[in-house]
């Protein structure tokens, strides 16, 4: 299972605030973040396991000597877009800053090269200790995010700087150092990759060389940025990504039927599959001798995006791709924008097998207002994030 970019790791630290920490899962689930909570042993006296697990929908791993054969604290560390510790208590910042690891939490801290984002809450006297705020000084200088308290009420009576923030400013915090708000927030988005199969026989296939990269990239990001992602992935050994629908499919004609029942549940359609233009007119079931391939009667395949944005809804976006060859190649991808309604699409030189397989791109996006912008080479990824940005404008 791939994660996305916004999959958060959230320490809770030994401190009453620990009970906070439940409003801000929802808080962060309510922003597009998936999140898995990692507490203290300490905390578990304030919130139990089962509130986390039942909060964040998720196993809430404790212990560093648990599953020991997948070394947790290094898959965590991985595989996490943001490691927010919240509360974080001064006995964690002091090991924080000095690089003691005796539990899961701290090696996580150790093991993670992505932002740290640190909430400390505490009474005021052990927040102005020198000691406490000489690790502060060392976290920060070091790139630790260390977010200070607020002012306000404590515990009991006590009130001063210490305060646990309120969740809306941890996650702003958060947005700021990730860089990359939930813009898609609600969206709901429907992607098409992959290469399509048409069976000849038992064996053989009509096909072609793409691999699903760019459509299974668009799905990543799209999640990450908050959308409600549905991707139908074809002949493609790319993994699951967390939080998205999969659904894979072979031939041009399944591919059609899922798409053709899931577009009307969602708001855009990203039509970046490569489709089989043709298939056997009678596929056999059994592999047949070389001699009565020697003639194959072929039919075309369905036009599915013809087909979708003929039933498109006014409110629904559709942005499409364009594999050619050639000079004219971006006179063949314009025809097609018009004659199929797109918002835009995206047209790339495929010549020799180019673009297909690979993590980079290039090509050019063109609009039906003959708008044209250049895309140099660049990861999949970018261009991802290009098309999407271009979304959102579309959208308003």
């Amino acid at each position: 299972m791939l994660a996305t970019r916004r999959e958060i790791i959230l320490g809770v630290g030994g401190g009453i605030a620990a009970y906070k920490s439940a409003d801000l899962v929802r808080r962060l689930q309510d922003s597009g973040f998936a999140v898995t909570v990692v507490p203290t042993q300490s905390s578990l006296n304030f919130v139990g396991k089962a509130t986390w697990e039942a909060l964040s929908g998720r196993e809430v791993p404790d212990n560093l000597w648990s599953n020991v054969h997948s070394v947790p604290h290094i898959s965590l560390a991985r595989n996490c877009s943001a490691l927010v510790v919240a509360p974080c208590t001064a006995d964690l910042l002091s090991k924080f800053a000095t690089g003691l690891a005796p539990d899961l939490l701290t090696n996580i801290f150790l093991a993670t090269k992505a932002p740290v984002i640190l909430v400390p809450a505490m009474h005021p006297e052990m927040w102005l200790n020198p000691a406490t705020q000489s690790n502060v000084r060392t976290l920060r200088e070091r790139g630790v995010h260390v977010i200070d308290p607020d002012n306000g009420r404590l515990t009991g009576a006590d009130s001063g700087p210490g305060r646990f923030p309120e969740s809306t400013r941890i996650i702003e915090e958060l947005e700021m150092v990730l860089q990359s708000r939930a813009d898609l927030r609600d969206l709901k988005i429907l992607i098409s990759a992959g290469g399509t199969r048409e069976p000849i026989d038992a064996v053989r296939y009509i096909g072609n060389r793409s691999s699903g990269k760019q459509g299974h990239s668009l799905a990543v990001q799209a999640a990450n940025r908050g959308a409600k992602v549905s991707l139908v992935l074809a002949n493609s050994e790319l993994p699951d990504i967390d939080g998205v629908s999969i659904f894979r499919v072979e031939t041009a004609a399944q591919m059609h039927t899922e798409l053709k029942t899931l577009f009307p549940e969602h708001d855009v359609l990203i039509m970046s599959a490569a489709v089989a233009d043709i298939r056997p007119a009678q596929p056999s079931s059994d592999k047949v001798s070389k001699e009565e391939l020697q003639t194959l009667p072929i039919e075309q395949t369905a036009d599915i995006l013809a087909d979708l944005s003929g039933s498109r809804l006014p409110h629904q976006r559709i942005i499409g791709f364009a594999a050619q060859t050639g000079e004219n190649r971006e006179e063949l991808a314009g025809a097609k924008l018009r004659k199929k309604g797109l918002d835009f699409i995206y047209v790339n030189d495929v010549s020799g097998g180019a673009i297909f397989g690979s993590d980079s791109t290039v090509g050019a996006i063109l609009d039906p207002s003959g708008t044209r912008r250049d895309v140099p080479s660049m990861s999949k990824d970018s261009l991802s994030n290009i098309l999407l940005d271009l979304l959102v404008d579309k959208l308003g």
